[in-house]
């Protein structure tokens, strides 16, 4: 077995692979750029090494500098996590050269499932049914326009060393075939280096399915069933389940013997996933599931299997590559319930899903059930930086059966509470509870959709937020409290440094102290156990966090002293989002007409003038150039001129 390790990444993939290493008893070395040098995998590793600037070219993506720390720390293997380096052929070959052990595929398992075309010609030489399209070498406009009539419209055109979406254009006619080819071209070459494409038929109803498969060097292969990641938003999966709604065991047997035909086809060792598409508008058939392509390395999803396969799918590419034979038969492998991903995202969907970037004043997952888990690489107090994926956690749960898995994972989200950092939790909440989804009756294009119909809250319900204050407050009312000093009436407080009102029982004087308190609803039709919709997160008598259907709001139930109003049209200018101030072009007490620059913000690399919304005074001006501000920082009040 292996004695030490080094962990080729960063965030939650890294934290995971430290926790499975320290159980098998295996020393952990990390590896940080600049950004990460505070961050929660340097503090759980045994060792961390700096290998570079912030930005991933500089670091998480030059090998040389990571087996260099190998070297240096005495590790005796590299695990790569995904995403970085983790399907880099040449890195792995010069892992091996280096005397290391490369916790991964082979190569040339790697280098044979590296290119769309080559992978798809390789499976239907091993009889795994592949979708109808193109792959031939003829890549000239006037060959793939005449492939894509015989193929028929509408077609898709995939760049063949693409991933991630990119490369990728549905084309519902030959009219549109030329513009949309010499797109995604271009694409594929400023993103792969690389602008050969094939043609694929377009599934109406597509569903994505993969089969997690495991092999040794001993010649053994076994898959783990299936997943279903067909919750997907621009080709990016949010949510993804084990096993796949609909599977009956025939068509089990087949899509999961086909993906051990295709991992057996490329020698494969240590874990992958076998990724297929599927024609769900009749159901799942196996006649209708076609190979799409395979992922040479552990997926961000592999949680959902080790929740119902009771398999640690980390300690077992440790085994493996210490050269041990897989732990488990194929028979002695089964299915136990049900379990359910959720990738929560720093971004804002209502600002298009742009990442939100800055500190973490305020960060509490909470997992509901004792089969439930939190993946995440940061922790309260930690910086989500700019420099990487936006991904701050991945919340998993376990039921016995979907419904139950879907519901304790809505628990999960109802309760979980982050801030100023905005999430898309809110945006995963209303999926979970749409009717569709919750039928199991998905595709890839659900979101896209019934986009009309996910919306998110734009503030809490004047119930919750009523009944939650009232209810919070009159909890800590204690006997030594005279009973006038607790009155039920309107006050002001600032909902995220708005001014905001609410009939409340108040306690004048009385400072709350830090706690937490789940707001229920009734369970629908009055069955079963009441469900939570939110969350109250008292942090001090001025501050208070709510969170109702996975979205969070900031409340402070006194206004900030010399604070008048949040909305523009009070005179109060916030900061849109996390950024730097770079230039302030007024002065308190000046006097400023309407349209009048007052300050530069700089933010997701852009610069943002921020103006006066009427003529007036600079009343209060909270800006310095240089500094940095939160999204919704007061930065400048004004007063408006007298008439």
């Amino acid at each position: 077995m292996l004695k030490s390790l080094l962990i080729a990444n960063r965030g939650e993939i890294a934290c995971r692979i430290i926790r499975t290493a320290r159980a098998m008893g295996i020393r952990t070395v990390a590896v940080y750029s600049d950004a990460d040098a505070r961050a929660l995998h340097v503090r759980q590793a045994d060792e961390a090494v700096h290998i570079g600037p912030s930005p991933a070219r500089e670091s998480y993506l030059v090998g040389e500098k990571i087996i260099a720390a190998a070297k240096q720390t005495g590790a005796e293997a590299i695990h790569p996590g995904y995403g970085f380096l983790s399907e880099n052929a040449e890195f792995a070959e010069a892992v091996i050269a280096a005397g290391l052990i490369w916790v991964g595929p082979k190569p040339d398992s790697i280098r044979a499932m590296g290119l769309k075309d080559a992978a798809k010609k390789l499976m239907d030489a091993a009889g795994v049914p592949t979708t109808p399209g193109y792959l031939g070498e003829d890549q000239s406009p006037e060959r793939l326009a005449a492939e894509a009539e015989r193929i028929g419209y509408p077609v898709l055109i995939k760049a063949v060393a693409g991933g991630g979406g990119k490369g990728m254009r549905k084309v519902d006619d030959a009219s549109g075939f030329a513009d949309a080819l010499l797109s995604c071209k271009r694409e594929a070459a400023a993103s792969f280096g690389n602008d050969v494409v094939l043609l694929e038929k377009w599934i109406e109803s597509p569903r994505h399915i993969e089969v997690q498969v495991f092999g040794d060097s001993h010649g053994n292969v076994v898959h783990l069933f299936e997943r279903d990641c067909s919750l997907q938003r621009r080709h990016q999966k949010v949510i993804e389940e084990a096993p796949a709604p609909g599977m009956d065991e025939a068509t089990r047997e087949a899509v999961c013997g086909a993906a051990v035909r295709a991992a057996k086809a490329v020698d494969y060792q240590g874990a992958g996933t076998i990724e297929f598409i599927a024609d769900g508008s009749e159901g799942l058939r196996a006649d209708r599931i076609w190979f799409m392509e395979m992922n040479t390395r552990l997926q961000v999803e592999h949680p959902v299997t080790e929740e119902i396969t009771g398999v640690d799918l980390v300690e077992w590419q440790l085994r493996v590559a210490s050269g041990e034979p897989l732990p488990k038969r194929q028979e002695e492998l089964s299915i136990n319930g049900w379990a359910m991903e959720a990738r929560l995202y720093a971004e804002d969907p209502a600002k298009g899903f742009l990442p939100s970037i800055g500190k973490l004043e305020q960060f509490y997952l909470c997992d509901y059930g004792p089969d439930d888990r939190i993946e995440t690489g940061v922790e309260q107090g930690d910086t989500v930086s700019p420099f990487y994926d936006p991904m701050i956690a991945k919340l998993v749960s376990h039921g016995q059966t979907r419904d139950e898995a879907r519901q304790n994972l809505l628990q999960i989200v109802g309760r979980s509470s982050v801030w100023p950092i905005k999430t898309n939790g809110g945006f995963i909440f209303e999926c979970l509870s749409h009717a569709q989804f919750s039928s199991g009756n998905i595709t890839t294009g659900f979101i896209e959709a019934h986009s009309s119909e996910i919306k998110t809250l734009d503030r809490p319900s004047d119930e919750f937020l009523e009944d939650a204050m009232s209810e919070l407050v009159s909890d800590y009312y204690t006997e030594e409290s005279s009973f006038e000093a607790i009155t039920s009436r309107p006050i002001g407080f600032r909902l995220n440094q708005r001014p905001c009102n609410a009939a409340v029982i108040y306690a004048d004087g009385v400072a709350l102290p830090a706690s937490f308190k789940p707001v229920w609803t009734d369970s629908p039709n009055g069955v079963g156990n009441p469900q939570v919709i939110g969350a109250i997160y008292v942090i001090d008598s001025e501050t208070v966090i709510l969170t109702e259907r996975g979205k969070c709001f900031h409340l402070s139930p006194r206004p900030p002293v010399g604070a008048a109003g949040g909305a523009a049209s009070s005179g109060s200018i916030l900061s849109p989002m996390p950024g730097k101030v770079i230039a302030v072009d007024v002065a308190a007490g000046q006097a400023v007409t309407k349209g009048q620059k007052l300050l530069t913000l700089e933010a997701m690399k852009m610069e943002h003038s921020l103006v006066a919304p009427f003529d007036g005074v600079v009343a209060e001006l909270n800006a310095s150039e240089g500094a940095q501000v939160q999204v919704e920082a007061l930065l400048v009040r004004i007063e408006a001129a007298a008439e």
